[in-house]
């Protein structure tokens, strides 16, 4: 079985509180990209086994593909074994969901193999056992995240539109970027959401656009913030920090402008990845 894992991104990202269990609260909009990984999964082989073109993905048990799978058999009463490759074309540490998204290829996959043992909410539960935006790769199109991310609710107001995303490397630590994030400093610039929802439609997406990680992210890792700079003056309309970072993601009004801005970022910064890529709002 071959299936195709893609990123996300998030258009808005706002924290809310802590809890007892050190899990952050937060409000978020998540969207899928084009962008993707490629699993291929052998079913009934001898001995379960992973591997990946990405020297930095583990291919033992603490991969989340593997905990997926483990967790599934665990769940139907049963003990298979399984190979998987893993084409990674998502980057590592970039904020884009590059493991839950594979993870959340995993569960659907099995459940289709073995005829649909668990049923539409069974399987978001299990995926709410391995990540908090597994869940989401599984819904599988535009939605508001609240809780730890787990609860979903549709978000309907999105269109089609290019994206150009860099990857400036260096990813920096999620926990970090949590345990550095000022509380004080976020609610003084916080988006009024309710609001912002209402009215995207007449406002556009770049009025949809905040990230409360990028102050404490930006200071670990300046080239975040100087992608978004070049982003912004290479013609998009917003550009933001996608989850904890690294990657930095611009919004386009066409695809010709996004190619165009391609071009010169990677002559200007060969060292960057960059993408063009598009919003999945279907």
């Amino acid at each position: 079985m071959e299936i195709q894992s893609f990123a996300k991104v998030n258009l808005y990202l706002e924290i809310t509180g802590k809890r007892p269990d050190g899990y952050h609260e937060l409000i978020t909009v998540m969207c899928l990209i084009d962008l993707h990984d490629t699993l291929r999964i052998e079913f009934q082989t001898p001995a379960t086994r992973l591997t990946c073109n990405h020297p930095d993905v583990p291919a033992d048990a603490s991969n989340l593909v593997l905990k997926a799978a483990h967790a599934f058999f665990e769940t139907i009463g049963r003990s298979d074994a399984l190979s998987v490759s893993i084409d990674k074309k998502i980057p590592v540490g970039a904020g884009l969901g590059g493991g839950s998204s594979n993870a959340a290829a995993m569960l659907t996959s099995l459940n289709a193999y073995y005829q649909k043992p668990l049923g539409d909410e069974a399987l978001m539960r299990l995926a709410g056992r391995i990540g908090a935006d597994v869940p989401f790769f599984i819904y599988g199109r535009p939605a508001v995240a609240t809780g730890i991310g787990e609860r979903l609710s549709p978000f309907d107001h999105l269109a089609e539109m290019p994206i150009l995303l860099i990857y400036p490397g260096n990813p920096v630590s999620t926990a970090e970027v949590y345990q550095r994030l000022n509380f004080g400093l976020t609610k003084s610039k916080k988006i009024n959401t309710q609001i912002t929802f209402r009215h995207i439609r007449k406002k556009g997406i770049p009025a949809l656009l905040h990230n409360d990680l990028e102050p404490p992210a930006f200071v670990m890792n300046p080239e975040i913030a100087h992608a978004k700079t070049v982003l912004v003056a290479q013609g998009a309309a917003g550009a933001l920090m996608s989850g904890s970072g690294s990657s930095v993601f611009g919004i386009y009004a066409n695809p010709a402008d996004a190619h165009s801005a391609c071009a010169e970022i990677k002559a200007q910064h060969p060292q960057w990845e960059v993408f063009i890529t598009n919003l999945r709002v279907g």
